[in-house]
């Protein structure tokens, strides 16, 4: 639990990948930071990431947030389990309202990420993360040779399916009873590489331990199915941002700059919120960046007020400093 004093110099909202990493760096530079976690990262979904740098092996996604919090504890980082419901800016202070407690920071980071919708079909929920995939950069490699199909009935379907071809010949698009949406140049792709298009209704998905063994459609057919990638779309957790003012593209996710600042000053966003290319390892290195840039305002800042010399004076005043001799 953080320390009673609810003011920071930093708070994260946020306890994924994006949040964990820009409280490591923020604990080494010595910022009062901490992590609001509402424990809904993305990452704990998926039980074998591949393509983080360092484990060759595969890592857990639960485990990569265990070690992670982990390390920014080592550094003085703190963390609530709590979920912000409320923020407004006084000032230059920041105003967060949890379910748990309030709390106040000069600088703030959205790492709120996002949520990708799967498809409502009975006996998916079992299959997430084992072979019930959203994303093909993180999980076409896993994929190859399989029997999959892509679920969606839009022109991002057909150029998602077209993609797999890269991994596996067998692939199919399953529109789930929706009359297919996309366009003439897109239809004329489909016909061209010959994508198998199963417009019926979804009725259940079959599995074993998580393994798609097929879909059940609505004439009495059984498709046979490995894998099955979503294309629904995604729900960026934005709600505070919104309420701060900050700037927010026409699909919901937070403007930032090359800082990873939104236009709201002292306000900041990493990972999967922002336009980024979800992926975990960009999250943290967006939570790097967007730490580096608070603690390079926060210096100076420092400077701007004179504060870092309140602070040098105190060190001559209580430390014994020896003079340079050469």
């Amino acid at each position: 639990m953080p320390e009673n004093d609810s003011t920071w110099e930093v708070i994260a909202i946020g306890g994924g990948i994006a949040g964990i990493s820009a409280a490591i760096y923020l604990g080494r530079a010595m910022r009062k930071t901490l992590v609001i976690d509402s424990g809904k990262s993305m990452a704990a979904w998926e039980p074998d990431v591949q393509n983080y740098m360092g484990f060759p092996e595969g890592i857990d996604g639960e485990d990569l947030l265990r070690r992670g919090r982990k390390q920014a504890e080592r550094f003085k980082a703190q963390f609530a389990n709590d979920e912000i419901t409320g923020a407004r800016k006084d000032g230059t202070m920041f105003e967060l309202r949890g379910k748990a407690g309030s709390y106040r920071a000069s600088n703030v980071l959205l790492a709120t990420g996002i949520f990708h919708i799967p498809p409502d079909i009975n006996g998916v929920s079992e299959c997430l993360g084992h072979s019930m995939y959203f994303c093909k950069d993180c999980d076409g490699y896993r994929v190859q040779g399989k029997s999959i199909a892509i679920y969606g009935w839009n022109n991002q379907a057909v150029e998602y399916a077209l993609a797999m071809l890269a991994y596996t010949p067998t692939v199919a698009i399953v529109t789930d009873g929706h009359e297919p949406q996309w366009d003439a140049p897109h239809a004329e792709l489909v016909r061209e590489y010959e994508l198998p298009t199963y417009s019926q209704k979804i009725m259940r998905l079959k599995h074993t331990a998580g393994k798609i063994r097929s879909l059940c459609l609505s004439d009495g057919t059984e498709t046979v199915l490995e894998a099955l990638f979503a294309t629904r779309g995604d729900i960026y957790f934005n709600a505070i941002a919104k309420a701060l003012g900050a700037k927010l593209d026409q699909d919901g996710q937070v403007v930032v700059d090359d800082q990873m600042a939104t236009s709201v000053p002292g306000l900041y966003a990493a990972g999967c919120v922002t336009p980024a290319n979800c992926q975990m390892i960009i999250a943290a290195g967006e939570g790097a960046i967007a730490a580096q840039a608070i603690n390079r305002a926060l210096f100076d800042e420092a400077l701007r007020t004179h504060s870092l010399r309140k602070v040098r004076a105190q060190q001559l005043q209580t430390e014994q400093i020896a003079p340079v001799t050469f």
